[in-house]
């Protein structure tokens, strides 16, 4: 009896049992058929050596943000592209849709859009596009792997920037934009002025008061364009992780914060990444902006699991500024042996530059401190004085040896630092 092409075509795709058949009682026959479909059906895939595929990369983006990569596939065979593509981005860029079925008619050209969502700063990247091409049953397919760089600069998030305009508020007021005047050691003459009851006498300019038959005093502000360098410790102790977060990361958005804060003073910025070699380097007197600069420099910043080499820094200081100059060290008061780097390091530079030693502190020694409801907790806390017992004792020596010591934990230590250079600044130290 003859059998219709639509009928074994029904049975091939399992609509139809195998035994209703007439004829049909090996399952041998079935399955012979059902290579024979997928053959046929492969044969039938479009030729991916036909197929081409391009990449525009998503540039940049910061870590809270989200970026598109654009993949343009190109069919120039004689059939249509019943294609299913993979972009294989790293694990990290966060690809929200990365397996996309895509029809290409022959001869044209489609475009697919996969979502980045990132969740490390840093380079990352994708090597290649996997394209797979069915036949029109769907039986069978194609596969190929095509060679299609990309890569995606995921910039540091920069959450201290919500601090800054209280910190610039501050700076305004040092320079007399407000109403507040200070005057002191190393401050740079900026007006004339009557006097008001509650100046200082000393600020009197006699020889003006003389010519305008008025009492007139003299206001202050800040000095400005001195040379602030910011050193990040980029070794081993930078990758341990304080709040969910690298310590490496926390010193970038405190490095972020000053030096924008410093620039918007009038201050000269320097920034160098170092460890036992120079990993970045960015500053105000190159052309451009000095915060883009610095979020560029920071991208490809990972802690090295090697040790600081503390020797090399009073020369790489004296590489970007020959003068007196801020010095911040944002390093681990806890990393080493600080009585054989740090301190000695610190003493050094404090012989010559103001120099200002900004660490992260974890804040779960508080909470272990607190913990005392049972043995293990007892312990815990014991341990957790210990370590603060032990940061202290390092920062009264860093002080005693002429250095200032921010010590705070991650979300503190940017306004922190900021806060201690308007201190200095108004200080007339700097």
């Amino acid at each position: 009896m003859a059998i219709s092409g639509r009928f074994v075509l029904l049975a091939l795709l399992g609509l139809v049992p195998a035994v209703l058949l007439p004829g049909w009682e090996s399952a041998g026959v079935v399955l012979l058929l059902l290579a024979a479909a997928a053959l046929l059906d492969l044969g039938l895939a479009v030729a991916l050596r036909h197929v081409s595929v391009q990449r525009t990369d998503p540039g940049s983006v910061p870590l809270t943000g989200s970026a598109e990569s654009v993949l343009t596939v190109a069919n120039a065979g004689r059939r249509a592209l019943h294609g299913l593509v993979r972009d294989a981005w790293q694990p990290s860029a966060g690809a929200q849709n990365p397996n996309q079925r895509l029809l290409v008619p022959a001869g044209e050209r489609r475009r697919m859009t996969v979502t980045l969502q990132p969740t490390r700063r840093g380079e990352l990247g994708a090597a290649h596009v996997t394209v797979r091409a069915f036949g029109p049953l769907g039986l069978a397919a194609r596969q190929r792997t095509l060679p299609c760089p990309g890569s995606l600069r995921v910039l540091p998030p920069f959450h201290a920037r919500r601090h800054l305009p209280s910190k610039l508020r501050q700076l305004r007021e040092l320079d007399g934009k407000a109403a507040v005047q200070i005057r002191g050691a190393g401050t740079e003459f900026d007006s004339l002025r009557d006097y008001v009851r509650g100046d200082d006498v000393r600020s009197i300019d006699w020889r003006a008061t003389a010519r305008r038959s008025a009492v007139v005093v003299r206001t202050w502000r800040p000095e400005r364009d001195r040379r602030v360098v910011i050193l990040l410790d980029t070794s081993r102790t930078g990758a341990a992780r304080i709040a969910d977060e690298p310590r490496l990361d926390t010193g970038i958005e405190a490095a972020l914060l000053l030096a924008v804060l410093a620039e918007r003073g009038g201050d000269r910025v320097d920034f160098l990444a170092f460890d036992r070699r120079l990993r970045a380097r960015a500053g105000s007197a190159a052309k451009g902006n000095l915060l883009g600069q610095l979020v560029q420099a920071m991208v490809p910043l990972d802690a090295e699991l090697i040790e600081l080499d503390w020797s090399q820094i009073p020369a790489q200081i004296r590489s970007v500024s020959a003068h007196r100059s801020l010095v911040v060290l944002l390093t681990a008061l806890d990393g080493g042996a600080p009585e054989e780097g740090l301190l000695p390091m610190a003493a050094l530079l404090a012989q010559q530059h103001v120099v200002v030693v900004a660490s992260v502190r974890d804040p779960m020694l508080g909470e272990m401190q607190q913990e005392r409801s049972s043995a293990s907790g007892v312990f815990r806390a014991a341990a957790a004085e210990r370590a603060l017992l032990e940061r202290e004792a390092v920062s009264a020596q860093l002080r005693q040896a002429g250095a200032e010591v921010v010590d705070a934990e991650p979300s503190l230590l940017p306004p922190a630092l900021a806060d201690a250079y308007i201190r200095l600044k108004a200080a007339g130290r700097l």
